[in-house]
Protein backbone atom coordinates (compact mmCIF):
# COMPACT_ATOMS: atom_id res chain seq x y z
CA UNK A 1 0.00 0.00 0.00
CA UNK A 2 1.61 3.31 -1.06
CA UNK A 3 2.47 5.82 1.62
CA UNK A 4 0.29 8.87 1.73
CA UNK A 5 1.89 12.30 1.47
CA UNK A 6 2.75 13.96 4.77
CA UNK A 7 0.06 16.59 4.40
CA UNK A 8 -2.58 13.86 4.00
CA UNK A 9 -1.32 11.64 6.83
CA UNK A 10 -1.57 14.28 9.53
CA UNK A 11 -4.35 16.73 8.73
CA UNK A 12 -4.64 19.56 11.21
CA UNK A 13 -8.43 19.68 11.08
CA UNK A 14 -11.24 17.70 9.49
CA UNK A 15 -12.89 18.93 6.32
CA UNK A 16 -15.35 21.75 7.04
CA UNK A 17 -15.64 20.64 10.66
CA UNK A 18 -17.19 22.99 13.16
CA UNK A 19 -14.46 25.28 14.49
CA UNK A 20 -13.19 24.56 17.96
CA UNK A 21 -13.45 27.05 20.78
CA UNK A 22 -10.75 29.72 20.24
CA UNK A 23 -7.80 29.08 22.51
CA UNK A 24 -5.54 31.60 24.21
CA UNK A 25 -3.03 30.88 21.45
CA UNK A 26 -5.65 31.82 18.81
CA UNK A 27 -6.28 35.13 20.58
CA UNK A 28 -2.54 35.80 20.68
CA UNK A 29 -2.38 34.98 16.96
CA UNK A 30 -4.99 37.57 15.97
CA UNK A 31 -3.37 40.13 18.27
CA UNK A 32 -0.07 39.52 16.47
CA UNK A 33 -1.81 39.79 13.09
CA UNK A 34 -3.27 43.17 14.05
CA UNK A 35 0.16 44.36 15.15
CA UNK A 36 1.91 43.11 11.99
CA UNK A 37 -0.66 44.48 9.56
CA UNK A 38 -0.99 47.75 11.47
CA UNK A 39 2.75 48.38 11.13
CA UNK A 40 2.78 47.51 7.42
CA UNK A 41 1.26 50.83 6.31
CA UNK A 42 4.48 52.68 7.15
CA UNK A 43 6.51 50.21 5.12
CA UNK A 44 4.16 50.52 2.16
CA UNK A 45 4.69 54.28 2.16
CA UNK A 46 8.47 53.77 2.13
CA UNK A 47 8.33 51.19 -0.65
CA UNK A 48 6.26 53.47 -2.92
CA UNK A 49 9.43 55.47 -3.59
CA UNK A 50 10.29 54.17 -7.05
CA UNK A 51 7.95 51.15 -7.22
CA UNK A 52 4.31 51.08 -8.30
CA UNK A 53 1.59 49.69 -6.02
CA UNK A 54 1.13 46.54 -8.11
CA UNK A 55 4.89 46.00 -8.19
CA UNK A 56 5.01 46.21 -4.40
CA UNK A 57 2.25 43.61 -4.09
CA UNK A 58 3.98 41.30 -6.56
CA UNK A 59 7.37 41.52 -4.87
CA UNK A 60 6.06 41.01 -1.33
CA UNK A 61 4.03 37.98 -2.40
CA UNK A 62 6.98 36.54 -4.35
CA UNK A 63 9.31 36.99 -1.35
CA UNK A 64 6.78 35.31 0.92
CA UNK A 65 6.35 32.43 -1.53
CA UNK A 66 10.13 31.95 -1.66
CA UNK A 67 10.42 31.95 2.15
CA UNK A 68 7.66 29.40 2.63
CA UNK A 69 9.04 27.25 -0.21
CA UNK A 70 12.41 27.16 1.58
CA UNK A 71 10.61 26.28 4.81
CA UNK A 72 8.93 23.35 3.06
CA UNK A 73 12.31 22.17 1.75
CA UNK A 74 13.95 22.43 5.17
CA UNK A 75 11.12 20.50 6.81
CA UNK A 76 10.93 18.07 3.86
CA UNK A 77 7.27 18.92 3.55
CA UNK A 78 5.88 18.16 0.08
CA UNK A 79 3.33 20.36 -1.61
CA UNK A 80 -0.04 18.78 -2.43
CA UNK A 81 0.11 16.41 -5.40
CA UNK A 82 -1.01 18.01 -8.65
CA UNK A 83 -2.61 14.71 -9.68
CA UNK A 84 -4.21 13.45 -6.45
CA UNK A 85 -4.90 16.71 -4.64
CA UNK A 86 -6.54 18.79 -7.34
CA UNK A 87 -9.25 19.94 -4.95
CA UNK A 88 -6.63 21.32 -2.56
CA UNK A 89 -4.91 23.17 -5.41
CA UNK A 90 -8.28 24.54 -6.50
CA UNK A 91 -8.84 25.95 -3.01
CA UNK A 92 -5.28 27.30 -2.95
CA UNK A 93 -5.98 29.06 -6.25
CA UNK A 94 -9.18 30.47 -4.76
CA UNK A 95 -7.30 31.82 -1.75
CA UNK A 96 -4.59 33.24 -4.04
CA UNK A 97 -7.18 35.01 -6.17
CA UNK A 98 -9.57 36.30 -3.50
CA UNK A 99 -7.16 36.90 -0.60
CA UNK A 100 -4.21 38.26 -2.57
CA UNK A 101 -4.24 38.99 -6.30
CA UNK A 102 -7.76 40.38 -6.79
CA UNK A 103 -8.11 42.61 -3.69
CA UNK A 104 -4.51 43.87 -4.00
CA UNK A 105 -5.14 44.86 -7.62
CA UNK A 106 -8.56 46.39 -6.92
CA UNK A 107 -7.35 48.45 -3.96
CA UNK A 108 -4.23 49.59 -5.82
CA UNK A 109 -6.42 51.17 -8.50
CA UNK A 110 -9.21 52.36 -6.20
CA UNK A 111 -6.88 54.23 -3.84
CA UNK A 112 -5.85 56.45 -6.73
CA UNK A 113 -9.41 57.85 -6.68
CA UNK A 114 -10.62 57.59 -3.05
CA UNK A 115 -9.22 58.69 0.29
CA UNK A 116 -7.25 56.19 2.34
CA UNK A 117 -9.77 56.73 5.15
CA UNK A 118 -12.63 55.49 3.00
CA UNK A 119 -10.59 52.44 2.02
CA UNK A 120 -9.97 51.78 5.71
CA UNK A 121 -13.66 51.92 6.57
CA UNK A 122 -14.58 49.52 3.75
CA UNK A 123 -12.01 47.02 5.07
CA UNK A 124 -13.93 47.10 8.35
CA UNK A 125 -16.87 45.67 6.37
CA UNK A 126 -14.98 42.39 5.89
CA UNK A 127 -16.39 40.98 9.18
CA UNK A 128 -19.98 41.67 8.07
CA UNK A 129 -19.52 39.85 4.76
CA UNK A 130 -17.74 37.00 6.56
CA UNK A 131 -20.44 36.69 9.23
CA UNK A 132 -23.20 36.33 6.64
CA UNK A 133 -21.29 33.97 4.32
CA UNK A 134 -20.03 31.79 7.18
CA UNK A 135 -23.58 31.55 8.57
CA UNK A 136 -24.81 30.24 5.20
CA UNK A 137 -21.87 28.04 4.20
CA UNK A 138 -20.04 26.76 7.30
CA UNK A 139 -21.16 24.54 10.19
CA UNK A 140 -20.75 26.01 13.65
CA UNK A 141 -20.50 29.58 12.33
CA UNK A 142 -24.01 30.78 13.12
CA UNK A 143 -24.79 34.49 13.02
CA UNK A 144 -25.87 35.24 16.60
CA UNK A 145 -26.99 38.49 18.19
CA UNK A 146 -23.82 38.83 20.34
CA UNK A 147 -21.62 38.31 17.28
CA UNK A 148 -23.57 40.94 15.36
CA UNK A 149 -23.37 43.33 18.33
CA UNK A 150 -19.61 42.80 18.56
CA UNK A 151 -19.29 43.57 14.84
CA UNK A 152 -21.34 46.77 15.14
CA UNK A 153 -19.29 48.03 18.10
CA UNK A 154 -16.06 47.36 16.23
CA UNK A 155 -17.33 49.01 13.04
CA UNK A 156 -18.46 52.14 14.92
CA UNK A 157 -15.08 52.30 16.66
CA UNK A 158 -13.19 52.08 13.36
CA UNK A 159 -15.45 54.70 11.73
CA UNK A 160 -14.94 57.04 14.71
CA UNK A 161 -11.18 56.51 14.65
CA UNK A 162 -10.87 57.25 10.93
CA UNK A 163 -13.29 60.19 11.09
CA UNK A 164 -16.24 61.43 9.07
CA UNK A 165 -13.94 63.16 6.57
CA UNK A 166 -13.30 59.74 5.04
CA UNK A 167 -16.85 59.74 3.67
CA UNK A 168 -16.48 63.13 1.99
CA UNK A 169 -15.94 63.18 -1.74
CA UNK A 170 -12.48 64.00 -3.01
CA UNK A 171 -13.84 65.22 -6.33
CA UNK A 172 -12.24 62.55 -8.53
CA UNK A 173 -14.31 61.72 -11.60
CA UNK A 174 -14.01 57.96 -11.04
CA UNK A 175 -14.58 58.15 -7.28
CA UNK A 176 -18.07 56.53 -7.28
CA UNK A 177 -16.75 53.52 -9.20
CA UNK A 178 -13.65 53.36 -7.00
CA UNK A 179 -15.80 53.29 -3.85
CA UNK A 180 -17.76 50.33 -5.18
CA UNK A 181 -14.49 48.59 -6.03
CA UNK A 182 -13.23 49.13 -2.45
CA UNK A 183 -16.33 47.37 -1.16
CA UNK A 184 -15.72 44.63 -3.73
CA UNK A 185 -12.19 44.17 -2.37
CA UNK A 186 -13.61 43.72 1.14
CA UNK A 187 -15.97 41.09 -0.24
CA UNK A 188 -12.99 39.34 -1.85
CA UNK A 189 -11.23 38.99 1.50
CA UNK A 190 -14.36 37.44 3.01
CA UNK A 191 -14.68 34.97 0.13
CA UNK A 192 -11.00 34.05 0.51
CA UNK A 193 -11.53 33.22 4.19
CA UNK A 194 -14.50 30.96 3.41
CA UNK A 195 -12.55 29.16 0.66
CA UNK A 196 -9.63 28.59 3.03
CA UNK A 197 -11.93 27.13 5.67
CA UNK A 198 -13.66 24.80 3.19
CA UNK A 199 -10.40 23.34 1.89
CA UNK A 200 -9.92 19.58 2.48
CA UNK A 201 -7.45 18.47 5.19
CA UNK A 202 -3.96 19.77 4.38
CA UNK A 203 -0.85 20.92 6.19
CA UNK A 204 -1.23 24.71 6.69
CA UNK A 205 2.36 25.44 5.65
CA UNK A 206 2.00 23.46 2.41
CA UNK A 207 -1.34 25.11 1.68
CA UNK A 208 0.00 28.61 2.38
CA UNK A 209 3.00 27.97 0.12
CA UNK A 210 0.82 26.71 -2.72
CA UNK A 211 -1.50 29.72 -2.44
CA UNK A 212 1.38 32.23 -2.44
CA UNK A 213 3.07 30.55 -5.41
CA UNK A 214 -0.14 30.84 -7.42
CA UNK A 215 -0.68 34.43 -6.27
CA UNK A 216 2.87 35.31 -7.35
CA UNK A 217 2.16 34.17 -10.90
CA UNK A 218 -1.19 36.00 -10.95
CA UNK A 219 0.31 39.27 -9.70
CA UNK A 220 3.33 39.05 -12.01
CA UNK A 221 1.07 38.85 -15.06
CA UNK A 222 -1.06 41.78 -13.87
CA UNK A 223 1.94 43.95 -12.93
CA UNK A 224 3.81 43.40 -16.20
CA UNK A 225 0.64 44.25 -18.12
CA UNK A 226 -0.31 47.38 -16.15
CA UNK A 227 2.93 48.83 -14.77
CA UNK A 228 5.69 47.08 -16.68
CA UNK A 229 9.27 46.86 -15.41
CA UNK A 230 10.62 49.81 -13.34
CA UNK A 231 12.79 52.12 -15.43
CA UNK A 232 15.49 52.29 -12.75
CA UNK A 233 16.60 50.51 -9.60
CA UNK A 234 14.53 51.62 -6.58
CA UNK A 235 16.41 53.12 -3.60
CA UNK A 236 17.72 50.84 -0.86
CA UNK A 237 15.12 52.07 1.63
CA UNK A 238 12.30 50.95 -0.68
CA UNK A 239 13.88 47.54 -1.23
CA UNK A 240 14.36 47.01 2.51
CA UNK A 241 10.74 48.01 3.11
CA UNK A 242 9.55 45.47 0.54
CA UNK A 243 11.74 42.80 2.15
CA UNK A 244 10.04 43.52 5.47
CA UNK A 245 6.61 43.38 3.82
CA UNK A 246 7.42 40.02 2.28
CA UNK A 247 8.73 38.45 5.49
CA UNK A 248 6.27 39.64 8.14
CA UNK A 249 2.92 41.00 6.81
CA UNK A 250 2.85 38.40 4.01
CA UNK A 251 4.81 35.20 4.78
CA UNK A 252 4.38 35.08 8.56
CA UNK A 253 0.89 36.60 8.43
CA UNK A 254 -0.30 34.06 5.85
CA UNK A 255 0.82 31.17 8.05
CA UNK A 256 -1.00 32.65 11.03
CA UNK A 257 -4.09 33.51 8.98
CA UNK A 258 -4.44 29.99 7.58
CA UNK A 259 -3.93 28.41 11.01
CA UNK A 260 -6.55 30.66 12.64
CA UNK A 261 -9.13 30.03 9.91
CA UNK A 262 -8.56 26.27 9.97
CA UNK A 263 -8.74 25.97 13.76
CA UNK A 264 -10.98 28.77 15.06
CA UNK A 265 -12.88 29.71 11.89
CA UNK A 266 -13.08 32.74 9.56
CA UNK A 267 -15.57 34.59 11.77
CA UNK A 268 -13.07 34.58 14.62
CA UNK A 269 -10.35 35.88 12.29
CA UNK A 270 -12.40 39.02 11.57
CA UNK A 271 -11.50 40.34 15.03
CA UNK A 272 -8.22 41.39 13.40
CA UNK A 273 -9.92 43.93 11.13
CA UNK A 274 -10.72 46.23 14.06
CA UNK A 275 -7.20 46.13 15.48
CA UNK A 276 -5.31 47.15 12.33
CA UNK A 277 -6.36 50.85 12.27
CA UNK A 278 -5.64 51.13 16.00
CA UNK A 279 -2.08 49.87 15.59
CA UNK A 280 -1.65 52.00 12.47
CA UNK A 281 -2.50 55.14 14.48
CA UNK A 282 -0.24 54.09 17.36
CA UNK A 283 2.77 53.47 15.11
CA UNK A 284 2.13 56.69 13.22
CA UNK A 285 2.11 58.62 16.50
CA UNK A 286 5.17 56.93 18.02
CA UNK A 287 7.42 56.62 14.96
CA UNK A 288 6.21 59.24 12.47
CA UNK A 289 5.28 61.99 14.95
CA UNK A 290 1.72 62.07 13.63
CA UNK A 291 -0.86 63.68 15.95
CA UNK A 292 -2.98 61.32 18.03
CA UNK A 293 -6.66 61.79 17.08
CA UNK A 294 -8.75 63.30 19.88
CA UNK A 295 -11.32 60.52 19.50
CA UNK A 296 -8.72 57.74 19.81
CA UNK A 297 -9.57 56.70 23.38
CA UNK A 298 -13.32 56.51 22.71
CA UNK A 299 -12.74 54.60 19.46
CA UNK A 300 -10.36 52.21 21.21
CA UNK A 301 -12.91 51.61 23.97
CA UNK A 302 -15.60 50.75 21.40
CA UNK A 303 -13.28 48.40 19.51
CA UNK A 304 -12.19 46.63 22.69
CA UNK A 305 -15.83 46.35 23.75
CA UNK A 306 -16.62 44.74 20.41
CA UNK A 307 -13.79 42.25 20.91
CA UNK A 308 -15.02 41.47 24.43
CA UNK A 309 -18.59 40.88 23.26
CA UNK A 310 -17.28 38.68 20.45
CA UNK A 311 -15.19 36.66 22.89
CA UNK A 312 -18.25 36.07 25.07
CA UNK A 313 -20.20 35.07 21.97
CA UNK A 314 -17.55 32.55 20.91
CA UNK A 315 -17.34 31.07 24.41
CA UNK A 316 -21.11 30.78 24.69
CA UNK A 317 -21.56 29.25 21.24
CA UNK A 318 -18.79 26.69 21.62
CA UNK A 319 -20.20 25.52 24.96
CA UNK A 320 -23.56 24.58 23.46
CA UNK A 321 -24.18 20.93 22.56
CA UNK A 322 -23.69 20.30 18.86
CA UNK A 323 -22.06 23.66 18.24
Amino acid sequence: MPRKPHHCRKPAVSQIASPSRPTLFNWLEIALLGLIWGASFMMVQLSLNGIGPLGISTLRIAIAALILSLLCLIRRLPLPSLRRDRKIWLHAAGMALFSNALPFSLLSWAQLHVTSGFAGITMALVPLFTLVMAHLMLPGERLTLPRLLGFLLGLIGVALLIGSDALHSGGASLEPIARVICIGAALCYAIGSIITRRCPPVDPIAFSTAALLIASVMMLLVTLTVEGVPAQMPPTSALLAILYLGVFPTALATLILVHVIRTAGPTFLTQTNYQVPVWSVIFGTLLLAEPLPAQFIIALALILSGLLVSRIAFRGLSSRPGA
